[in-house]
């Protein structure tokens, strides 16, 4: 598997660069956060993922890893492929879709063309655990797995509230406060819903 490509920039446009290295020119699939990063540049090292089907032999570009770590993940998505990564990290920056999956923030991903209600859910769903692994941000994600937060959304979302909206401040009252019983933790999150 290829891991990057280093060599000159012989064509460039906001869907894929074209890089040249000892006399082969590859071209790889981009999105416009890396065309970006990539402009202006002469020679560069891109970082690349490839996708390898009956039909086709494609290489994707990225100018950091942080990109094809979302990438990665966006892509493990039942029904995400890599068109579709490609048109999210076009849309969004990966922390701002790193942001929309620990937030449950449907809409920010509704908001990408192509993605539908059911695509979002499943995307947040999916990775939500995994980028809180590779993000390394333990507190948020230690609170994942707490058996209270689990039951107090449970409790809230069969009251009527959304499970997004109810997700924000359930981690909210959590980081304050680790220490509340389930039923102090519902009684604080009503008077914030």
């Amino acid at each position: 598997m290829i891991d990057y490509i280093r060599g000159k920039i012989s064509q460039i446009t906001p869907t894929f660069v074209t890089i040249e290295t000892c006399g082969v020119g590859y071209l790889i699939n981009i999105s416009l956060s890396t065309f970006t990063k990539l402009e202006g540049q002469t020679e560069f090292r891109i970082l690349v993922h490839e996708v390898i089907r009956e039909d086709a032999h494609q290489l994707f570009g990225f100018a950091d890893k942080e990109e094809r770590d979302i990438f990665r993940l966006l892509i493990s998505v039942t029904g995400v492929g890599a068109s579709t990564a490609r048109m999210m990290l076009s849309s969004l920056s990966s922390a701002e879709i790193e942001k929309a999956v620990i937030g449950s923030d449907v809409n920010t991903l509704k908001g990408v063309k192509g993605i539908g209600l059911k695509t979002a859910e499943r995307i947040i769903v999916d990775l939500r655990d995994k980028i809180g692994k590779q993000a390394g941000t333990g507190e948020i994600f230690a609170l994942t797995d707490n058996t209270k937060r689990e039951e107090a959304l449970s409790a809230l979302v069969m009251l009527g509230f959304a499970r997004s909206a109810v997700l924000k401040v359930l981690d909210k009252i959590l980081r304050e406060d680790r220490t509340l019983t389930v039923e102090d933790i519902i009684k604080k999150a009503l008077k914030n819903l």
